[in-house]
């Protein structure tokens, strides 16, 4: 399926960092104790300094809950250097949170290419993440490399136009995009008899604005018809004129792409108001990804569908660290007693990706080489092949997303859901484990 894209101007507001935020951000670049073991070597010419940027806390805090334990084991693995081009060099990750704020994003960013003088930034998990820390890092002329973002989100929602040559070269992304979800959807959706009605929730911020533009019209095209709230902004508390129009238009699908308190707070009223009756399948994207989140919501996160870029049942190996989906998983729910979250294989793929294009590149201490290395790097990650070869468009290599469903875990489990494959479109490789069923089941 190919997919005619459009250009989308991200409305989002973009608040200036305050004076107080300058200052945290440079007492976080100060002051941040680094967890684990980072390096056997001394700091200098021959050290490697990576920054890894995700949100620990703040709106998008779900997505950041798991970082922790992934960069203990790639600060584990690397504890005793890599070797590039026959030299051995130390490696130091310096990781930053940045509370689900775009100001401090950029600002953090900025500290770490500045005064910490990193030689690459990873960065992780939603546009208000990873489109100012991707700026940041192409105005300095800094390696960059970002994930989990639709890439129409990064990649127009940043500037770039269809058909003109790419303005990014220093920043490099790997994730899903408006293709993969399309597939995915139709292939999810066309398990269960429905009207074909679907009621759409896009928020006006980068990830619903790409959304609205070019997923809608595919999904339109293929047989279903779309029912359209229109832009909200984040943090609305209010849904019932939303709620009002899906019920009046016997929407029997629901999708939306908000941040995960706005979806929440919408769900909830959605029950309180009656719709939740109505809807048959309840497909949600950058919410309901977390088992954190899905529990919050108790009774009403049974059957919510989603779609995972990761699952501990994924067929690929981290190429850094060497292990499998499911020792990672069980890895990380040993340590935690948390369950297992589908960000873990994403934040291990970011340091598989960016650490290969380290080592292919001719000097990892030259940002222009790793660069280089980033737009022509192959590699295997835990989330699957990554090709900045093949596009779609320059700088982008386009990942799968997988249907999934939570469902109740069966008794004896220590947790309240399984999430489960309930199709695989966009990468056969990936097991299905269930059909998918109705949310009213």
């Amino acid at each position: 399926m190919k997919i005619k894209t459009t250009p989308v101007k991200n409305n989002a507001k973009e608040r200036m960092p305050t004076r107080r935020a300058v200052l945290e951000a440079g007492g976080a670049a100060a002051g941040l104790t680094l967890l684990g073991p980072i390096t056997a070597f001394a700091q200098g010419a021959d050290t490697i300094r990576v920054g890894f940027i995700s949100p620990r806390t703040g709106a998008l805090a779900s997505f950041g809950e798991s970082d922790a334990y992934v960069l203990d084991l790639a600060r584990k693995t690397l504890a005793s250097g890599v070797t590039v081009g026959g030299k051995k060099y130390a490696v130091e990750i310096l990781d930053r949170d940045t509370q689900s704020d775009p100001a401090r994003a950029s600002q953090l960013a900025k500290t770490l290419i500045n005064s910490d003088k990193v030689d690459m930034i990873l960065v992780t998990s939603a546009p208000e993440t990873v489109n100012p820390v991707a700026d940041a890092c192409e105005g300095a002329g800094v390696p960059c490399l970002s994930t989990i973002v639709p890439w129409e989100a990064w990649y127009f929602g940043r500037g770039a136009k269809p058909g003109q040559p790419s303005p990014f070269k220093w920043t490099y992304h790997f994730a899903f995009g408006v293709e993969e979800f399309a597939k995915c959807y139709i292939s999810q959706w066309g398990q269960l008899p429905t009207n074909k009605k679907v009621g759409v929730l896009y928020p006006n911020d980068a990830d619903g604005n790409a959304i609205r533009a070019n997923l809608a019209p595919v999904l339109q095209k293929a047989g279903f018809t779309i029912v359209d709230a229109g832009p909200y902004e984040d943090g609305t508390t209010d849904y019932s004129a939303q709620i009002a129009k899906f019920k009046a238009e016997n929407c029997e699908i629901f999708n939306t792409f908000p941040i995960p308190p706005d979806f929440a707070a919408f769900w909830r009223q959605a029950a309180q108001q009656g719709y939740t009756k109505i809807v048959k399948i309840s497909q949600v994207a950058k919410t309901g990804l977390f088992p954190s989140t899905v529990e919050a919501l108790g009774t009403l996160g049974a059957n919510l569908s989603s779609a995972c870029y990761w699952h501990k049942n994924f067929p690929y190996k981290s190429a850094l660290t060497g292990v499998t989906g499911v020792q990672l998983a069980d890895g990380y729910e040993k340590s935690s007693g948390k369950q297992w979250s589908q960000q873990l294989g994403a934040s291990m793929s970011l340091f598989d990706a960016g650490f290969e294009a380290i080592k292919a590149s001719a000097n990892p201490k030259d940002k222009a080489s790793v660069a280089k290395a980033l737009s022509s790097l192959q590699t295997t990650t835990m989330m699957g092949k990554v090709d900045f070869g093949k596009g779609p468009v320059p700088n982008v290599s386009a990942m799968p997303i997988i249907g999934t469903q939570w469902v109740k875990a069966p008794a004896g489990s220590k947790f309240k859901f399984d999430y489960v494959i309930t199709e695989n479109a966009t990468d056969p490789n990936v097991p299905v484990g269930a059909k998918l069923l109705p949310f009213n089941s």
